[in-house]
C-alpha cells in the first residue's frame, strides 16, 4: 500500500503472509458446501474470521492480523460466495443459516470456545452469533459496525451518503428509471434477479462499485468496475439480505438483545469518517455493553486496509494473545 500523509502503510502492521495448513469443503446442508481454511498454530488460540458483504468472501489479507505462532485462524467463505458452492445462490441463504454454519464449523473442528473477529456485515454476524451462542464466544473483535437496521440502509441507499459523493451516486442511480428511484434496493433487486445475465452483471457491477467507491477515507470518486463474477455474487447476496432486512425479527433486534452478551469482552475499531457504516451504530453498541472498548479512529473510513484500522486491529490481537486462560479458550 502507498504511504499516505506520512503514515505507515497498512502492510507495515500486518504479520507476514500465512499459508493454510488445512483446507476443506464442508457440507452444511440445504444444498450448500462452504470453503473452510485453517492457518497458524493448530493448537493455538482459536479465532474465527467473518468476512463482510454479505457476499464478500474471505481473502489472504484477513489471515495477517494474527500472530501465526499464537492463533489457530479459521476463515470461511459464507454461503453463495468465494469458493463456497453453489455460487451466487440465495436458496437456503439467510442470516440464521450463516449463524448455524459458524456453530457447525466450531463443533466440526472440535473447538470449545473461540474469539470472533468480524467487520461490517461480519460484525453484524459476530453479534448475532454471540447472542445466539453466548457460551461459544470468548471475545468479540469488531470493525465498522453494521446493525442491519432500516436507518443504516436508508443512509447508504436512500440518499444520505449520496450527499457526500453526488457524482458517484449519479452513476449508481442513473441506470434506474426515475419512477423507481424512491426505492433503490427494490429497483436493483428486479434487475439482479432477472433472467438476463447481461443485465444482472451490469447492475451487479454498479451496485458493488457504489460501495467500493466509499470504502476508503482516501477515496475521491469512482473506484473502477469490479470483476463481473465477484460483483454478481457480492451484489446479489447483499441485495437479497437487505431486501429481507437482514432476516431479523424486528428492526433493531441486535441492539435489543445486547443484554445476552453483556458478560463477553468486546473491542470495536471504528473509522470516524466511515461513509458505509457511520459511527453512531458503534457508539450505541459500546454504550450498552459493560465490557466493551471503542476505538474511534479519526482519519479512517470503512475499509480494514486503512492503515490506522489495520494497526488497531493487529494491536488488539497482540494484546489478547497472552490471555488464553482468561478467555477460556
Amino acid at each position: 500500500m502507498d504511504r499516505i500523509s506520512g503514515q505507515n502503510s497498512a502492510s507495515d502492521y500486518l504479520f507476514a503472509p500465512i499459508e493454510p495448513f488445512h483446507r476443506q469443503m464442508m457440507d452444511v446442508g440445504g444444498g450448500h458446501s462452504i470453503y473452510v481454511e485453517q492457518c497458524g498454530n493448530p493448537v493455538g488460540v482459536p479465532v474465527v474470521v467473518l468476512h463482510g458483504g454479505p457476499g464478500g468472501g474471505c481473502s489472504p489479507m484477513m489471515r495477517r492480523f494474527f500472530d501465526p505462532s499464537v492463533y489457530r485462524i479459521i476463515l470461511f467463505d459464507q454461503r453463495g460466495c468465494g469458493r463456497s458452492r453453489p455460487f451466487a445462490s440465495i436458496e437456503n441463504n439467510t442470516t440464521w443459516d450463516l449463524v448455524s454454519d459458524i456453530e457447525h464449523i466450531r463443533t466440526e473442528l472440535g473447538i470449545s470456545r473461540w474469539i470472533v473477529f468480524g467487520g461490517s456485515w461480519g460484525a453484524t454476524l459476530a453479534l448475532l452469533y454471540a447472542q445466539s451462542h453466548p457460551e461459544s464466544a470468548a471475545y468479540l473483535v469488531l470493525r465498522g459496525v453494521f446493525l442491519s437496521t432500516q436507518r443504516e440502509l436508508d443512509w447508504f441507499y436512500g440518499g444520505g451518503a449520496a450527499r457526500f459523493y453526488p457524482e458517484v451516486w449519479d452513476e449508481f442511480e442513473r441506470i434506474v428509471p426515475e419512477d423507481e428511484r424512491h426505492d433503490m434496493i427494490a429497483a436493483y433487486h428486479r434487475r439482479l434477479f432477472g433472467d438476463d445475465l447481461a443485465v444482472q452483471t451490469k447492475f451487479a457491477q454498479a451496485w458493488a462499485a457504489w460501495e467500493n467507491a466509499l470504502a476508503s477515507v482516501r477515496s475521491n470518486g469512482p473506484s473502477g468496475v469490479p470483476p463481473a463474477n465477484y460483483a454478481r455474487a457480492f451484489s446479489r447476496l447483499e441485495n437479497h439480505y437487505f431486501t429481507n432486512k437482514g432476516f431479523l425479527e424486528v428492526d433493531g433486534q441486535i441492539e435489543r438483545d445486547l443484554y445476552k452478551i453483556g458478560h463477553i469482552g468486546v473491542s470495536i475499531v471504528q473509522g470516524r469518517q466511515d461513509m458505509v457504516c457511520p459511527p453512531e451504530s458503534a457508539q450505541r453498541i459500546a454504550a450498552k455493553l459493560p465490557k466493551c472498548e471503542l476505538m474511534m479512529i479519526a482519519m479512517a473510513g470503512h475499509a480494514m486496509s486503512e492503515p490506522e484500522i489495520t494497526r488497531s486491529l493487529t494491536g488488539i490481537m497482540k494484546r489478547l494473545a497472552p490471555q488464553k486462560v482468561a478467555l477460556g479458550v
